[in-house]
């Protein structure tokens, strides 16, 4: 079975039961990628996350809950920090494949800790980079059996 990162969006859903439908998949997919051991996270991905989820006038959580959040899932799964090789990785990111930075960042964490597999909503299903494949799993047809 592959390593997945756990992008930013996932984990927001997750954590926002207005949007039914992607709060179900979303959940779906991280406790399926915590229960098979599988689920990889980034410390800029938790920062996104506890920023996402605490700004603007409603935010989703407050920055305690955010905070317990971010506790709970660093808890509970492998975090890749942040390093100069990831900065100049996503640096080439974006200059060779038009990646904006943040999601340059994503890949090359993924790419120089050999996690062949992203779970974002914000490529095209089934995007490859050099070997890193980004996959959806919010759409329906999306299948977790291949990481359970």
């Amino acid at each position: 079975m592959d390593e997945v990162l756990i992008d930013t969006n996932i984990l927001v859903y997750a954590h926002q039961p207005s949007e039914a439908v992607k709060y179900e998949r979303a959940l779906r997919a991280i406790e399926t990628l915590m229960a098979s051991g599988l689920g990889r996270l980034s410390a800029q991905i938790l920062g996104e996350f506890l920023s996402a989820t605490t700004r603007g006038r409603r935010p989703i959580l407050t920055m305690q809950d955010s905070i317990r959040q971010v506790t709970l899932l660093s808890d509970a799964l492998p975090v890749f920090d942040q390093t100069r090789l990831i900065v100049l990785e996503a640096g080439r990111g974006v200059h060779e494949h038009q990646l904006s930075y943040f999601d340059a960042q994503i890949w090359a964490t993924a790419r120089l800790n050999q996690v062949p597999t992203i779970f974002t909503e914000d490529f095209t299903n089934g995007h490859r980079v050099e070997g890193v494949q980004f996959l959806n799993p919010l759409l329906p047809a999306f299948d977790l059996a291949r990481w359970a």
